[in-house]
């Protein structure tokens, strides 16, 4: 995997703390599963947002920033407005008959059935009403992730960036489609994510020439 120079994974004084890190973080779809499972006990607004933010590759400003006004259920799509520059798309809500879960569609249904109407232009709001700050979010994750048995440096909610773009690697996604889904402008920002060994690199060349010869 590709070398990331540092990411937040505690708090001290209510603010992240930095920490030098040799490789990005990610997390096995066991965990992520165990992650979820977590957030839906502990609420439904917890689990949409953490799915959400999987799915689509959000950061957790991203996420927080979700407005009603982007989600439509009928549609079955979301708009997605990135930062730093990342690319502004829509995309679909994914069902997950398989393993339940992963439905954002009915995570997001069991939020907005509870959701109270405080007013608020914004999909997940706070106990005292209005939008759920990005502090938060980050204290609720790291509640969520230490149920769920992660270690101390997987509780960030950047790990779910992360964790999308190596699960779509593993699947052999094409590497335009893994650059839309995380959002980004340009290729080089995914490449980061691309970790090749020396065995695959073989395997992959002896599959090549078998073909080719």
């Amino acid at each position: 995997m590709a070398n990331l120079a540092v990411i937040p994974i505690a708090v001290k004084e209510g603010r992240p703390v930095r920490v030098k890190r040799g490789r990005l973080v990610i997390l096995s779809p066991q965990e992520m599963l165990a992650l979820l499972k977590a957030a839906k006990n502990h609420s439904t607004r917890d689990w949409a947002m953490i799915l959400l933010a999987y799915r689509h590759g959000l950061r957790a400003s991203e996420v927080c920033g979700v407005k009603l006004a982007d989600v439509d259920l009928k549609a079955g799509s979301i708009s997605i407005r990135r930062l730093k520059g990342s690319l502004h798309t829509i995309q679909p809500l994914y069902q997950h008959r398989g393993q339940p879960l992963l439905d954002e569609t009915a995570a997001l249904r069991a939020w907005l059935r509870k959701r109270p109407d405080d007013g608020s232009d914004y999909l997940f709001t706070s106990q005292k009403g209005g939008k759920l700050g990005r502090t938060q979010f980050f204290r609720n994750f790291q509640t969520v992730a230490e149920s769920a048995g992660l270690e101390v440096q997987k509780r960030h909610p950047h790990v779910l960036k992360h964790s999308l773009a190596s699960h779509l690697v593993s699947g052999n996604a094409n590497l335009a489609l893994i650059r839309q889904a995380l959002g980004h402008r340009s290729i080089s920002s995914t490449m980061q994510y691309i970790g090749t060994s020396d065995g695959q690199a073989a395997e992959a060349l002896q599959k090549a020439l078998m073909g080719l010869f």
